[in-house]
C-alpha cells in the first residue's frame, strides 16, 4: 500500500517524469497534488499498471486531484540540453502550474535541480513509495502514449503506437530499414552509423 503523504505539516506534490529512456518524441512530467485521504486501490507505480489501469486511474486522478499539472520538453530540445536537464525543466514547468502552490515537491528519482525556493525530496523508486508520485507518473505516462499514438501516424513505420518511442527490437530494426525521421533524438547512439534524416512522404 502507498504513503498518503512524505509528512503532514506541508502540502506536498509529488513529481515525476515519462520518456526519459526513449528513443523519439519528446520527454513528459507530472505534478500532483492529492489530498491526505485520496485512495484507489489500483493506484501504483505506472509501469505496474496495465495501459487500460492507466487510463483509468488518469481520469480519476484528474476528477479528485487538489491540483496537477503535466508539461513536456521537446526532442530538439533534448538534444540541447540534454535529457536529464530537460527531464527536470519539464518538471519545474509543471509544478510552475499548480493552484495552490505546493510547499514540498516529492521528484521520483535520486537527482533534482532546486525550483526557486520550494524544499524537495529526491526518492528512489517513490512512484512505489508515495501516492502522489505514483499519480504524476501516471499522468505523465498516459500523457506521453497520447502523444506517441499522434506521431505514430505520420510515421507508422516505427509502430510507436505500440512502443511509445522505446528501443524495442522492433523499434530498432525500422531505424535499421528507414534511418531516423525528424522526432527521433538526434543526440542518441541509437546505431554506429547514423543514417540520413528521411521524410515522411519517402516512406508511404
Amino acid at each position: 500500500m502507498l504513503s498518503a503523504f512524505y509528512q503532514d505539516q506541508l502540502t506536498e506534490a509529488g513529481c515525476d517524469e515519462a520518456g526519459r529512456g526513449c528513443f523519439a518524441g519528446p520527454v513528459f512530467a507530472s505534478a500532483v497534488i492529492l489530498s491526505k485521504d485520496f485512495f484507489h486501490p489500483l493506484l501504483n507505480d505506472s509501469k505496474q499498471l496495465s495501459e487500460e489501469e492507466r487510463d483509468e486511474l488518469r481520469i480519476v486522478i484528474e476528477k479528485e486531484a487538489i491540483s496537477f499539472a503535466v508539461a513536456s520538453v521537446t526532442h530538439d530540445e533534448i538534444d540541447r540540453i540534454n535529457i536529464l536537464q530537460a527531464s527536470i525543466k519539464a518538471m519545474h514547468i509543471s509544478v510552475n502550474q499548480l493552484k495552490p502552490r505546493p510547499q514540498l515537491l516529492l521528484i521520483d528519482g535520486n537527482y533534482f535541480v532546486k525550483y526557486k525556493r520550494l524544499p524537495h525530496r529526491c526518492i528512489i523508486k517513490g512512484d512505489g513509495i508515495y501516492a502522489s508520485i505514483a499519480a504524476a507518473s501516471i499522468l505523465a505516462k498516459t500523457y506521453r502514449d497520447e502523444y506517441m499514438k499522434k506521431l505514430h501516424q505520420e510515421f507508422p513505420h516505427y509502430n510507436w503506437a505500440s512502443n511509445k518511442g522505446y528501443g524495442t527490437p522492433e523499434h530498432r530494426k525500422a531505424l535499421d530499414e528507414y534511418g531516423m525521421c525528424k522526432y527521433h533524438r538526434k543526440s542518441w547512439r541509437l546505431f554506429s552509423d547514423q543514417p540520413e534524416l528521411f521524410d515522411k512522404e519517402s516512406c508511404t
